[in-house]
């Protein structure tokens, strides 16, 4: 039976960081990890190049049934803190659009210093671990069953993320270790995932698979002006993701293909200077020539602006900027970036991520009821609330 004052299960973004602030306090930190390798999510963001972190960091970029809960752990780590920790490792990085923040190499050079992190302060990993069985035989009093033998600790970390992207690992392993000790869970669904089309617009659009458009999609609660892409599927692409977050089954969004461009008055005045140029001649300055196609008929595309009435001008206008889009559905965690949902922060301390009934269990990261925008937002809700906790196991 081996003791440590902290064992974290789970050697993800959330877990290492809490791992290297435990271990700078002086604490004997054990990390279980049940893939073979660390960081497969890390390694995996980006495209490779892993956005770590962004510029702007707010609570209004978070979903959670309790916006407030946020608000203290990214406040005491913020998106400046993990910034200085990557040029203390001199890590190469740039900045695209909306304040994204991307390793100019690879997602490894985060990885890696995290691991290096880890090292320096005395921290064990032990990968290939299964749990088997956990016990609260006291208060700050916990004993492990797994695949490596037995553990007792003090603090007990899950760290184990959500649902998504099975394939790298993601299992509901934290979910059930919350319902063990009587904390209730928020539902689950895949977030920042592609849409699927109901089998009528899937057929219609399906020529279209490979164009990315600007656009403003919008939903109720959220707009987002990024790119989407028409996929074999449906759709996908930045806005897309963002509004996934938001959207509910059965719900209407609406995408404008071309935001800050007024069509139809566009349209009046090319037909008062360029009388006889047919409509999909004006059309395809603006929108790709198979988009438009599969938008408007032909016989309407092909007709001159002279022939035109006002009344089919605001059709098209209708059409391509006021397209309303019923989603079937989405692709789901196989290839969801985030899981919504999750641990009830109700449950949890805001100020330590301690359990509030179960004194020496802490929940951090994509466990927890709190999801952020695409964008590098959710690593920095994992380093800031692996930081917290880390400063109290």
């Amino acid at each position: 039976m081996e003791t440590w004052d902290v064992i974290i299960i789970g050697a993800g973004a959330s877990g290492l960081m809490c791992a290297i602030e435990a271990g700078k306090r002086g604490r004997r930190v054990l990390v279980l990890e049940k893939s073979k390798k660390s960081g497969n999510k890390i390694r995996m963001s980006g495209g490779g190049r892993c956005n770590f972190t962004n510029y702007e960091v707010a609570a209004d970029n978070y979903l959670s049934d309790n916006s407030h809960f946020c608000k203290s752990a990214l406040s005491r780590f913020s998106q400046w803190d993990f910034l200085a920790l990557v040029q203390n490792h001199h890590i190469p990085f740039h900045e695209r659009e909306h304040g994204q923040l991307f390793c100019n190499e690879s997602a490894r050079d985060i990885l890696e210093m995290l691991l290096a992190e880890c090292q320096q302060v005395g921290v064990e990993i032990r990968l290939n671990s299964t749990i088997n069985k956990i016990e609260q035989q006291a208060e700050h009093h916990f004993r492990l069953d797994s695949s490596r033998g037995q553990f007792h600790c003090q603090s007990l970390v899950v760290a184990t993320g959500g649902l998504s992207i099975p394939t790298m690992g993601a299992s509901p392993f934290g979910y059930q270790i919350a319902e063990q000790f009587g904390i209730k869970l928020k539902p689950t669904r895949a977030g920042l995932v592609p849409f699927t089309l109901q089998p009528d617009d899937k057929q219609h659009f399906s020529g279209l698979s490979g164009i990315a458009i600007d656009s403003l999609v919008s939903h109720p609660q959220a707009h987002f002006r990024e790119n989407i892409l028409f996929t074999h599927r449906g759709l996908s692409g930045p806005a897309i993701l963002q509004i996934s977050n938001y959207w509910q089954a059965g719900e209407t969004i609406q995408i404008d293909l071309l935001p800050d461009f007024d069509l139809l008055t566009h349209l009046k005045q090319m037909q008062q200077q360029h009388p006889q140029q047919q409509i999909k001649t004006v059309l395809q300055q603006q929108l790709p020539k198979r988009l438009i196609g599969t938008f408007i008929d032909k016989e309407i595309l092909e007709q001159p602006l002279a022939n035109s009435r006002f009344e089919q001008f605001e059709v098209i206008t209708e059409q391509l900027k006021r397209w309303q889009v019923k989603p079937g559905g989405t692709e789901g965690y196989r290839t969801a970036e985030v899981t919504l949902g999750g641990v009830d922060t109700d449950a949890i301390s805001s100020k330590t991520l301690e359990a509030k009934k179960s004194r020496g269990l802490y929940f951090i990261g994509e466990v927890l009821d709190v999801t952020g925008w695409l964008g590098g937002y959710n690593f920095q809700w994992a380093w800031a609330s692996g930081w917290c906790a880390g400063q109290y196991v």
